[in-house]
């Protein structure tokens, strides 16, 4: 017994709090370590090892090739966000350990040396790194992701994930020659689906009908417009200063972009119904059901928690856990899920713990399907709109649905503690990351019985 004894004391020593941290003992009482796994988010909440949020901040979403950005370079998109994250929060850009960038359609060196001169253009010296990363879809969420793992690695305390998409410079297209080995296997060939094929798959496999595919992008319009009416972007958009060009004469034209300009607030059934099949000639996916093709970027400023207390920085949120799993390519609509479960399990809760989802519509297919798989209700889901009435820049929308989730948790206080931003993935999978609200640690709130001593050492037993 006494080497248990031991044994745990240095366990709990491990746990000990910076020196910004106060009253050690009565942040680690014994109820809270007795909490079990359901209330692992509690077990560190005190303590200054959390990775927070400190700042997310997004341009707006234009329709590409015919938006608001239509003539805007891809670093022009990116430095604006970056710069208000330094400008908004005074954090000092030296102490800024890595920025990572999720990007999918770019040639990949260039799309790495056009992040590397935005951030010069926003303000970062030469000392601070900068990475791409690529995971379709998620690209973005994945780029806060892996900034979040490092900070708790201890590689550093600092830093930035982000996202960034032209969709009007560089459209979805296959470079070079396809593999022929791809006909030996069926899983290959589907990650070459027309990802509207994949859309028709997921509504005639689960019987997702066209009336309930146009609803879900007629609610995902009218709570965008309102959103945008009632000014509730404001605080996550970042005004682009740009140009626009007259593609007949050449003149340029100043402009600054403030709002999203795909939303149609007028948009209904009947006008949807109007719509022709898009991918099948008897199926059910049309332009109206299916996200926007857009530009965009986002950017979010994670740090330790002892960091931000120290700064006296206010916490946005909390990044509690993130999951990537993989699923059928020909129905890969369905990744959001499957990820979610995974990813709410990872923080120790319960579906019925999340107060707040924003799951990218790719396609109102695959959107419908998620919620009734998931049984979500449908005032958690995407409650200011989502990809059908917002856009969808594939390397930017992780980083635009945290910015949008941890605004929204925000604004609704103690009544939204717990929020997740997940989407499906182009060749078949799924991702999810959970978050708290910033001010949402308290003892216990969540915390279910425990009928066993299973944290215990098994010396202890």
């Amino acid at each position: 017994m006494e080497k248990a004894i031991n044994r745990q004391r240095v366990l709990l020593d491990h746990l000990r709090p910076s020196p910004s941290s106060h009253n050690f003992e009565s942040a680690l009482s014994a109820s809270a370590c007795l909490a079990g796994d359901s209330a692992a988010y509690q077990r560190t909440s005190a303590f200054g090892d959390d990775v927070v949020i400190v700042a997310a901040y997004r341009t707006p979403l234009c329709k590409s090739k015919r938006g608001g950005f239509k003539d805007t370079h891809a670093d022009d998109l990116l430095a604006p966000v970056l710069k208000a994250l330094i400008e908004k929060t005074n954090v000092d850009p030296r102490e800024v350990g890595d920025i990572v960038v999720g990007s999918v359609l770019a040639p990949g060196s260039q799309r790495a040396s056009e992040c590397r001169m935005a951030a010069f253009y926003a303000g970062f010296p030469e000392t601070v790194p900068i990475r791409t990363v690529n995971r379709q879809c998620s690209s973005g969420l994945q780029a806060v992701a892996d900034v979040a793992a490092s900070i708790k690695a201890g590689f550093y305390e600092i830093g930035i994930g982000a996202g960034l998409e032209s969709m009007t410079i560089n459209p979805m297209a296959w470079d070079g020659d396809v593999n022929p080995k791809v006909k030996d296997f069926q899983k290959a060939q589907d990650c070459l689906l027309p990802m509207g094929v994949t859309s028709e798959n997921v509504a005639h496999r689960f019987g997702v009908t066209r009336q309930e595919q146009d609803q879900a992008a007629v609610d995902s319009h009218r709570k965008a417009a309102a959103a945008t009416a009632s000014g509730r972007f404001k605080d996550e958009i970042i005004p682009v200063p740009t140009k626009i060009v007259d593609p007949k004469t050449g003149d340029e034209k100043p402009i600054v972009i403030s709002v999203d300009d795909g939303i149609r607030p007028n948009t209904s059934l009947t006008e949807l119904g109007k719509l022709k099949l898009v991918f099948k000639k008897d199926g059910t996916t049309t332009a109206g059901n299916s996200s926007q093709v857009s530009d965009g970027a986002g950017a979010v400023l994670l740090m330790k928690r002892s960091v931000a207390k120290h700064k006296g920085l206010p916490i946005l949120g909390v990044f509690r856990t993130f999951a990537a799993v993989g699923v059928d390519p020909a129905i890969m609509g369905i990744g959001p899920a499957v990820a979610i479960p995974a990813a709410v399990k990872a923080a120790g809760l319960e579906l019925e713990d999340i107060d707040l989802f924003e799951i990218n519509e790719a396609f109102a297919s695959q959107f419908v399907y998620c919620r009734k798989k998931l049984e979500l209700d449908s005032y958690r889901i995407n409650v200011n709109g989502g990809a059908m009435a917002i856009g969808h820049p594939l390397g930017a929308t992780g980083a635009r649905c945290v910015a949008t989730l941890l605004h929204e948790m925000k604004r609704r206080g103690r009544d939204c503690r717990f929020g997740v931003v997940s989407m499906c993935i182009g060749t078949g999978m799924g991702a999810a990351a959970v978050f708290e609200r910033g001010d949402g640690c308290d003892e216990l709130c969540n915390g279910r019985k425990v009928e066993s001593n299973n944290l215990l050492s098994k010396d202890s037993r």
